[in-house]
């Protein structure tokens, strides 16, 4: 079992940058990959972004790549993650509410499917003026 709880979201100007947190707990924190997707009024969830537990390897869509920035700071037991976005030059396209989401490692979290992450978070707003 897997708990999730963003905080950070809130309400930007265009071209502003804001971070958002993952507080991520659980006994087997060590099997998952972290991501971020999030979900406009209206339209599909949206892959964002995404990292494995070493921190080796992350992914980005299309849509946020050179803007966006996924981290994680994991606890000295490994019972514990909090999992960053760090998001730059917003615009007002990124509008939505974010979730953040857990996955298996053996899965294909790499391709930022919404169907292979097990976990979410309850989503925190972001609000983009122009």
């Amino acid at each position: 079992q897997v708990q999730l709880v963003e905080s950070g979201g809130g309400l930007v100007q265009a071209g502003g940058s804001l971070r958002v947190s993952c507080a991520a707990s659980g006994r087997t924190l060590w099997n998952y990959a972290m991501a971020w997707f999030r979900q406009a009024p209206g339209k599909e969830r949206e892959f964002v972004a995404t990292i494995n537990w070493s921190g080796s390897r992350k992914y980005y869509g299309d849509s946020v790549k050179g803007r966006f920035t996924i981290s994680q700071d994991i606890s000295q037991d490994m019972a514990k993650n909090t999992v960053y976005l760090q998001m730059n030059n917003l615009n007002p396209e990124d509008t939505a509410v974010y979730y953040c989401a857990a996955a298996l490692g053996d899965s294909t979290w790499y391709l930022g499917l919404v169907t292979d992450y097990k976990y979410w978070g309850q989503g925190t707003q972001v609000t983009v003026s122009s």
